[in-house]
């Protein structure tokens, strides 16, 4: 019998069967195991499963946060012990509500299939109680149009396992992963306003496989990282959650799992650098942190075997479900305290508090002991230049420096708020879709603050998610402005206040108009060849303007 079949068959006996005394109904053995891990399930095999499946327990839901550019409903599954249905029953049962999300990327299914996995055995075999203390919602299939879009190849560093999977791109050719803030795909708003603001999950976990990078590693991951969001939700995250969960991996099941990321063999050999991916919140989970909430990223290893991805994304899922069960009050807390900080330092400090709008990635306080990976030798080609090629041996090394950490390079003043013209009702729009709260001015009213006066708009040169990325830099000065019935006034002393300003700052590395939210109002002004102000005004406290012109003054 060949190995890998032999291994995918003790998965499945001891993964699935030791979970129950009886054995599953067909209906729900997954089309990996059915195939000897050979295919990933399709569309219509997860909603065969979860429709099996739901009349099978009194304790899942089955709702959709929307449906696909091709007209698929994304399913969302809801598992609780209380028959909860909706973001309101949740919060009145003072439950803590989870969000894990797979195949956001369609040709990374390991998600999805764990994800079905876990939901069995939640319903139906050992694992009941994690919904002692939490809600769960599981979303196994998020990219339902790339999902069926199945060829050989699409994923190169899988090496055929499975033999066939979907694409990473949605119906419209969208990466999701790269949507949190222009929110241009159905999939987009409906987890944004259907499921993140409507259920407020205090974790939440994207699923996803590695494009290929030689660790060895079984699993990656990564917090949603701290640049301009409040700092107890990240640190609790990575130095608690994560630490914990990666020492039981390796005791528990022996599975190796350490932080996200990429190394360059152009760098020469022994890596001496381990590089994250950005902090950017187009990337949903890095938008949580914005939002105090807490969030986690798995990445299983692409070279691994198919089943073998499944077993460490399922594990890892499980451990961090059993985690938040354990720790559900705890987590509500910090989320909670979060919030009210976010609050207090505007009301406090706003006027007078810089934060950080631009970001360079810099390395950890500390280095990667014991790092695991694939050796490689040096040769010499024949036009005398030096290359690396990889060996099947696995090799460890000490002082690896992890560029995991995000500094400011550009702050900006934290404001009290801001004004957005009437006429700019799209800006508007898109900040309320996100949750941020916003009020209409009633009668004209005078603000004092600032402007930011734009000296030089730049755009790049090639697409990026239908995008020409925008830039600009300029100056900010002293102003007073009077603004007028129908205009909207958006008050950061609220939760959503890091993300607000993180999505209207002009200098912001992520904001909207980086994506282009103000081109047409910037160009029909001649910004190319002239200054332009900044259509969005900043309005300070009335105490921080007065200091202001005392200090000038002086």
């Amino acid at each position: 019998m060949p190995r890998s079949l032999l291994a995918a068959l003790l998965f499945i006996a001891v993964g699935s069967s030791a979970q129950v005394k009886t054995p599953w109904p067909e209906s729900l053995i997954l089309t990996p195991e059915k195939s000897a891990f050979e295919k990933t399930s399709t569309y219509g095999e997860v909603m065969q499963f979860i429709n099996s499946i739901k009349g099978m327990s009194p304790n899942i839901q089955v709702s959709t946060i929307g449906k696909s550019p091709m007209g698929k409903e994304i399913p969302l599954v809801i598992l609780s012990k209380n028959s909860i249905s909706t973001p309101e029953q949740a919060k009145a049962a003072g439950k803590m509500v989870v969000y894990v999300q797979g195949n956001i990327h369609a040709g990374e299914v390991e998600g999805k299939e764990a994800v079905m996995m876990l939901m069995r055995d939640i319903l139906l075999g050992k694992l009941g109680y994690l919904l002692d203390n939490q809600v769960i919602l599981f979303v196994p299939i998020y990219n339902t149009d790339g999902n069926d879009k199945m060829a050989k190849g699409l994923r190169p560093t899988q090496e055929n396992s499975p033999l066939e999977t979907g694409e990473r791109e949605n119906g419209q050719g969208l990466d999701l992963n790269r949507d949190g803030i222009k929110m241009e795909a159905p999939e987009t708003q409906g987890l944004i306003e259907n499921l993140v603001n409507a259920w407020d999950p205090q974790m939440s976990v994207d699923l996803h496989t590695t494009n290929g990078t030689w660790h060895a590693f079984s699993l990656t991951w990564a917090p949603s990282y701290l640049y301009a969001g409040e700092p107890s939700t990240y640190h609790y995250t990575n130095d608690v959650i994560l630490a914990s969960i990666t020492k039981k991996a390796k005791e528990k099941y022996g599975l190796l799992f350490g932080p996200y990321g990429d190394f360059n063999i152009r760098e020469g050999w022994p890596l001496k650098n381990f590089y994250t991916y950005n902090h950017h919140p187009r990337y949903i989970i890095n938008q949580f942190g914005l939002r105090n909430r807490m969030a986690i990223l798995s990445e299983a290893f692409a070279h691994e075997r198919f089943y073998q991805r499944i077993h460490s994304t399922y594990a890892f899922t499980f451990e961090i479900l059993d985690y938040c069960n354990k720790h559900a009050k705890e987590i509500m807390k910090i989320n909670h305290d979060a919030d009210a900080a976010v609050v207090r330092n505007v009301l406090e400090h706003a006027g007078a508090a810089k934060k950080g709008v631009r970001f360079k990635m810099v390395p950890a306080k500390q280095k990667l002991n014991g790092f695991p990976t694939y050796d490689y030798n040096a040769f010499t080609r024949a036009d005398g230049s030096t290359s690396w090629v990889r060996t099947g041996r696995i090799v460890h090394y000490d002082s690896v420096t992890y560029y995991g950490e995000f500094k400011d390079t550009v702050q900006s003043t934290l404001p009290r708020g801001y004004i957005i013209p009437a006429e700019f009702s799209l800006i508007a729009e898109q900040l309320r879709r996100q949750g941020v709260k916003m009020m209409v001015l009633d009668r004209d009213q005078t603000f004092s603050g600032e402007t930011f006066t734009i000296d030089k708009f730049s755009k790049a040169s090639r697409k990026f998610e239908g995008h020409f990325m925008a830039s600009a830099e300029g100056r900010f000065q002293p102003a007073t402005r009077i603004f007028h019935r129908g205009d909207y006034k958006v008050d950061l002393a609220q939760p959503l206040s890091n993300l607000a300003f993180y999505m209207l700052e002009p200098q912001s590395d992520d904001g909207l108009l980086v994506w282009n939210f103000f081109d047409t109002y910037l160009e029909g002004q001649q910004v190319n060849t002239k200054p332009v102000e900044y259509p969005i005004f900043k309005y300070f406290p009335a105490e921080s303007v007065e200091k202001s012109k005392i200090k000038s003054k002086k």
